[in-house]
């Protein structure tokens, strides 16, 4: 049932191709002038590349935004913050102290920092001292006044309260008063809105002005960690990655598109349709105020794959026509007629996995969906569209000069040629042992998935950063290839080396309704009893932890008139009280400040908080697990945050969006192969055979995610939903051209013959192409982006040696079971 005389795909084809033949002229205007268009949105382009994108949609993301807010002490940290690690031989003694509180007061001094505030253990350790000393200039003094008894006792009374340790290094020795390390924390008086360039700006002065302190030598014993710094070194990481990603990539595509082309006009005519889709792409992108993240990445490979593909298939089966005698206009319109129904089919299947992560509840994940289905879109029409016309004028014009030079004309994979030969090996197989190579791949495919139900999922800012030893490889190659010098990653292992044991020492519980009522710190304190194995536990047995109640507590050892007034409205007798809260409330803030009561309790008195301590060492999924259950079994409306706890959420989502997709995809993905080869060919038969090399292409690309250790990230995420595009990609075109090439009457290996030379030999150039061009990713420097290359290069393989491989045998078994079943109809009897 052969649609070489372009009759058998409906008359919208018909008319499609009549207008790319006859007008190609007018076809290419209007893909100019839409492109006009879409280049002013390639301005309107904002790009997204912190972690934030990832965890907004998450609830415990929320609660620590909420708490950030509303909370003294956040534990989320500004997009405006910096974090000034100091060192020194003991950042307890006195030198230390005063060199310590000197350095705070010259930053909120000096005006053009904005710097709204500093907080370290110096400040702690001076109000201890003195209560009214209140700016860093005055606690210097009352350290400096202080005699070496006054300033051990005021050490051991800020350890004993608990807020020493969380801002010491690990070493700390609370016995003998030494630590070697210390955090200075650092607001801005600057909008969340700020721009990276702004906040760069002011924490670039700040390290000026921290070095101005005799003592102070910034970069080595003083080293700011701020997110100016780190988006600014990650924007140039992205850069050097590009300057060496780029030019390989490059050199592979073009080496292997000149080897499928053989003809540098039909090479530049391919990329300059590349070009044309990537512009439409992301200029259709900033007209619609998507932001470009990390998730967008991807995109870029995957378009170029898909690109590729409809490329080499388009002008390789336009050369199968005109080798075999046709003039241009009827070359061009069996291709069409033949290609845009496969591209359709491939198009809507692809855009079905790239879609289904509009299942996500993240919405980078869902704005990444949108985009790709536009992307593989707008490449359907391009190559659909454009490419044709651009070839039938190219051709013409090539037949109006005399003695123009003459380039490769044969399609790839043609009889007799190495490759075609090479192709054949798997119609023999198909011939010899068809059975034997479907049990094997159903046997094989349902081994490895089950195999690649192990891969794990990861979450955190450090899996977007290269390690040191990788940044050293990459620096010893000559200009301008190097990358840059970056202080993130030492700042990084130093933050892990020095304070990685305090990292996650707490975790906090955010109470989100009014602590008013006579109840409301019974519950809180409730909260703390019979803790969990992974958190600490005070003397008494209770969880150690801190919250508005503990603050009452040591107020009333402090205060024996706020004592008086707890024990007054303290029916049970435990030390918390019970009735008038709110004049408790109002007397501690009086009494002892509003700095630490405001770390644990609103200003509105409309929410709380309680940090819990974690046992050294304690396992992250079993503190997890924990503090969810302490929130959910309190009799309020609370939410377990922190950035363990948000890690965890997002590592949650990232799998089931993951699972999810990839079922949405393949289930959508079934359902519309069947429809449209039941619509177009009369047997949804057609749509079940393409669906095993698409099943065992996801499987062992699971599998290889487990084997070579990557997991699951908001980067790659997509990948096994998008496998199932990639595998389609190539089983759609194998089974398509089978389908035009098996009538009745025709022996099924003479059409496979004919299928493996022509489609398998286009399929083998795009192969080839895509696996080394965009496997080029894997020398990223940035991981993800690696791991993603050599996913996206296993994807295609595997896509492609799954049709090329299991397809005939699968078909040559359909037919035997066909000639032995009259249930069971022939795939040539549509």
């Amino acid at each position: 049932m052969s649609d070489a005389e372009g009759g058998t795909n409906g008359s919208v084809v018909e008319r499609i191709d009549r207008v790319i033949v006859e007008r190609p002229g007018l076809v290419i205007v209007a893909f100019l002038a839409v492109t006009a268009l879409m280049v002013p949105g390639l301005g309107m382009i904002s790009t997204q590349a912190d972690t934030d994108q990832f965890t907004e949609d998450v609830e415990a993301q929320q609660a620590q935004e909420e708490i950030d807010e509303e909370f003294a002490g956040t534990i989320g940290g500004s997009a405006t913050a910096g974090t000034l690690i100091v060192q020194d031989d003991n950042v307890l003694s006195r030198g230390a102290l005063v060199r310590i509180l000197e350095t705070q007061h010259r930053l909120e001094d000096h005006g053009s920092l904005r710097i709204s505030s500093t907080s370290s253990h110096a400040n702690v350790v001076a109000r201890q001292l003195d209560p009214t000393a209140e700016t860093p200039l005055e606690q210097r003094r009352a350290v400096e006044a202080a005699t070496d008894r006054e300033l051990r006792a005021a050490i051991a009374d800020a350890d004993a309260r608990g807020r020493l340790e969380p801002q010491l290094s690990t070493d700390y020795n609370p016995t003998r008063g030494h630590a070697t390390g210390t955090i200075i924390g650092i607001t801005y008086d600057l909008p969340e809105s700020a721009s990276t360039g702004e906040v760069v700006t002011v924490q670039e002065r700040t390290v000026d002005v921290v070095g101005t302190v005799e003592g102070n030598e910034p970069g080595e014993n003083a080293i700011l960690f701020g997110s100016g710094i780190i988006q600014s070194e990650f924007n140039a990481l992205l850069t050097d990655t590009a300057i060496i990603v780029f030019p390989l990539a490059m050199l592979f595509i073009l080496g292997f598109l000149l080897l499928a082309y053989r003809d540098p006009i039909d090479m530049l005519l391919g990329l300059g349709t590349l070009g044309l889709v990537l512009l439409w792409t992301f200029g259709l992108m900033g007209w619609l105020g998507i932001p470009f993240s990390n998730v967008m990445v991807p995109l870029f490979p995957l378009l170029l794959a898909v690109g590729i593909d409809f490329g080499i298939h388009t002008i390789n089966r336009y050369r199968e026509a005109r080798t075999a005698g046709e003039d241009i206009e009827p070359a061009m319109r069996q291709t069409t007629d033949q290609l845009l129904v496969a591209f359709t089919i491939v198009t809507i299947t692809t855009a079905i996995g790239f879609a289904a992560n509009l299942t996500s509840p993240l919405g980078s994940l869902q704005d990444f969906g949108v985009v790709a289905a536009l992307g593989i879109t707008i490449t359907l029409l391009a190559f659909g569209g454009f490419l044709p016309a651009a070839k039938v004028l190219a051709d013409r014009g090539r037949g109006r000069i005399p003695r123009f030079p003459s380039f490769g004309t044969t399609p790839l994979g043609r009889e007799g040629s190495l490759m075609g030969r090479t192709l054949e090996y798997s119609v023999s197989l198909a011939r010899v042992a068809p059975a034997f190579v479907l049990v094997g791949a159903l046997v094989g495919g349902g081994g490895v998935g089950a195999y690649g139900t192990g891969v794990d999922a990861e979450f955190s800012q450090e899996i977007f950063f290269p390690d040191e030893d990788r940044v050293e490889q990459y620096q010893a190659l000559p200009e301008p290839f190097a990358p840059a010098e970056y202080t993130f990653t030492t700042t990084i292992r130093l933050l892990e080396d020095e304070f990685g044991g305090r990292q996650f020492d707490t975790v906090t519980i955010y109470v989100d309704e009014p602590v008013r009522d006579d109840d409301s710190l019974e519950r809180l304190h409730r909260a703390t009893r019979q803790p969990p194995d992974s958190f600490e536990r005070a003397d008494d047995g209770t969880a150690e932890a801190r919250s508005i109640v503990t603050v009452i507590d040591a107020q009333t050892d402090r205060d024996p008139e706020f004592a008086t007034l707890v024990a007054r409205n303290d029916y049970t007798g435990n030390g918390v009280p019970d009735r008038n809260v709110d004049t408790v409330y109002d007397e501690l803030l009086e009494s002892s400040g509003e700095a630490e009561a405001r770390r644990y309790l609103a200003a509105d008195r409309g929410s709380a908080r309680i940090d819990f301590t974690l046992k050294s060492g304690a396992d992250d999924d079993a503190v997890v697990a924990d503090a969810r259950r302490v929130a959910d079994r309190m009799p309020m409306d609370a939410v377990a945050t922190g950035t363990l706890i948000v890690n965890a959420a997002v590592i949650d989502v990232i799998l089931e969006s993951a699972i999810q997709s990839l079922l949405i995809a393949f289930l959508l993905t079934a359902v519309f192969l069947m429809a449209s080869y039941r619509l177009l060919e009369g047997r949804a038969v057609y749509g079940i055979v393409n669906l095993l090399p698409i099943l065992v292409t996801v499987a062992l690309l699971a599998a290889s995610m487990r084997y070579f250790g990557v997991a699951l990230s908001p980067i790659n995420a997509p990948i096994l939903g998008v496998s199932i595009g990639l595998g389609v990609d190539y089983a759609v075109h194998f089974m398509h051209r089978f389908v035009d090439e098996y009538d009745p009457g025709t022996d099924v290996f003479d059409a496979l013959r004919v299928t493996i030379q022509g489609t398998g030999g286009a399929l083998t150039g795009s192969m080839l192409t895509t696996v080394f061009g965009l496997g080029a990713l894997f020398f990223a420097i940035i991981p993800l982006i690696q791991e993603f290359g050599l996913l996206l290069a296993l994807g295609v393989f595997y896509a492609y040696a799954c049709s090329i491989v299991f397809l005939p045998s699968i078909i040559v078994t359909w037919e035997r079971v066909a000639d032995r079943s009259d249930r069971v109809p022939s795939l040539a009897s549509a």
